[in-house]
């Protein structure tokens, strides 16, 4: 984990609890990370359940990709250093708004094991819930999507440190939640991630 560089500095806790929030808002926060290869498909099963959730009157509140790196993050690059520093960011980000009672929807590549391990570890030492999904699509179902060209750039040599093919993706070893994008449609994966939630009492708040 980083290093706390300043000094002299102590949490403050508010009077407002964070089951107050839940009552409030009639929901249990959660953080749910949406990992896998660029053109998996992550970002559209999180839109369309950031829609559904609407529907059902649960608030949430999505985190994705690019989005956070024209904002927030846009000073860090591709490097292995800087795409832990991405997620790490992204991580406490995360681990903030699920405080509120947010249901976070995080979209993101994240390709290596141990930062996203780290990612559950903030949350788990405040007592928050992360819920990893495994977004799993064949390299070559990725490729042949392409949205954005950036697998026929990286190929060309156009595009250095590209997850998948000159750098690594490491596999969630035991997600909470597996969509199988290329074999599911997106409203079926979508369905999948409601039933979890629904199950283990998410969209519902503490008595």
């Amino acid at each position: 984990m980083t290093d706390q560089v300043a000094t002299n500095v102590h949490w403050h806790d508010g009077d407002i609890t964070r089951e107050d929030r839940a009552r409030l808002i009639q929901q249990r926060g959660a953080t749910l990370w949406f990992t896998g290869l660029s053109g998996s498909g992550k970002s559209s099963v999180a839109v369309a359940l950031e829609q559904r959730l609407y529907e059902m009157g649960h608030l949430s509140y999505r985190l994705d990709g690019d989005n956070i790196r024209l904002g927030i993050n846009k000073n860090l690059g591709f490097s292995a250093e800087d795409r832990a520093e991405n997620i790490r960011r992204i991580g406490e980000i995360a681990k903030l708004f699920a405080d509120t009672g947010v249901i976070t929807l995080s979209s993101f590549i994240s390709p290596y094991r141990q930062d996203r391990d780290r990612v559950r570890e903030i949350h788990e030492s405040a007592d928050l819930t992360f819920i990893e999904v495994f977004v799993d699509c064949p390299l070559e179902e990725a490729e042949k999507r392409d949205p954005k060209g950036l697998y026929k750039k990286a190929r060309a040599g156009e595009i250095k440190n590209f997850t998948g093919i000159d750098d690594p993706y490491e596999a969630p070893l035991a997600p909470e939640i597996h969509l199988h994008t290329a074999a599911m449609s997106v409203e079926q994966e979508v369905d999948t991630v409601i039933d979890y939630l629904q199950q283990h009492g998410y969209l519902r708040a503490p008595q």
